[in-house]
């Protein structure tokens, strides 16, 4: 039986190197994306010695060259891609929130939680278009949960709108494209300790990437939705 190929950004660290080692467990072949390409092939080398059949390809999510650059290696060496785990995030706001937020961390936000991950599912869905069950993923956040207040008040903003903005690409991306095999789901992981979420957070990274694998092969039926801990939850 033919190996699934999946794609997972920012796969060098965190959630992102856990969802790589489930998938990979699962008989998956992994391309494990990051921007450094020392630290990202360093993990990925930490998964090759577990036996999973795991690649490394760097990716700058804020590059479009980089972006179709992937695009391309992918139709060269595949044809195809089953999945894209669009997990690549940064929050870089520190304690600032709306009224003292600059515009130059709001856009670089937007250009690396929103934009990249809109580019890259316009490059990939092409070859996905071959495979008979393809699952676009969005690591997203209750942060940008519109009935959960994004986040409360006070600092984050950029983040959440992010996250928010992300969403709505999920809704949108799967409308468009609701005629092919291809389903587009959000996944909140959860407060998880990361270097993001810090060690203070009461979720592991196997809990917080255990939707988004489920998301990716499991029998979920749906497009256009947001999930938690396996659940439809609310916008």
């Amino acid at each position: 039986m033919k190996r699934k190929i999946a794609i997972i950004t920012g796969a060098n660290r965190g959630i992102g190197f856990e969802i790589a080692k489930q998938l990979g467990k699962l008989g998956v072949t992994v391309i494990m994306t990051a921007r450094k390409e020392d630290q990202g092939r360093a993990t990925c080398d930490k998964l090759k010695k577990e036996g999973l059949d795991v690649h490394f390809h760097q990716l700058e999510m804020t590059n479009e060259s980089s972006i179709h650059k992937l695009a391309d290696d992918m139709q060269e060496q595949f044809g195809v891609v089953d999945i894209l785990v669009n997990n690549a995030g940064i929050n870089i706001d520190g304690n600032k929130d709306t009224t003292n937020i600059d515009l130059d961390t709001v856009r670089t936000t937007m250009e690396t939680n929103v934009y990249g991950p809109l580019l890259l599912s316009q490059v990939l869905i092409p070859l996905m278009q071959s495979s008979a069950d393809g699952r676009i993923v969005n690591v997203s956040s209750s942060m940008g949960a519109l009935n959960e207040g994004m986040g409360g008040y006070g600092g984050n903003f950029a983040y959440s709108m992010s996250k928010t903005a992300l969403n709505a690409l999920t809704i949108k991306l799967a409308g468009d494209i609701s005629s092919s095999r291809i389903t587009v789901n959000s996944m909140c992981p959860g407060w998880v300790r990361t270097d993001m979420g810090t060690a203070a957070a009461p979720r592991s990274v196997e809990q917080g990437a255990d939707t988004a694998v489920w998301l990716a092969t499991g029998d979920v039926g749906m497009t256009g939705k947001f999930f938690r801990d396996r659940e439809v939850i609310s916008w």
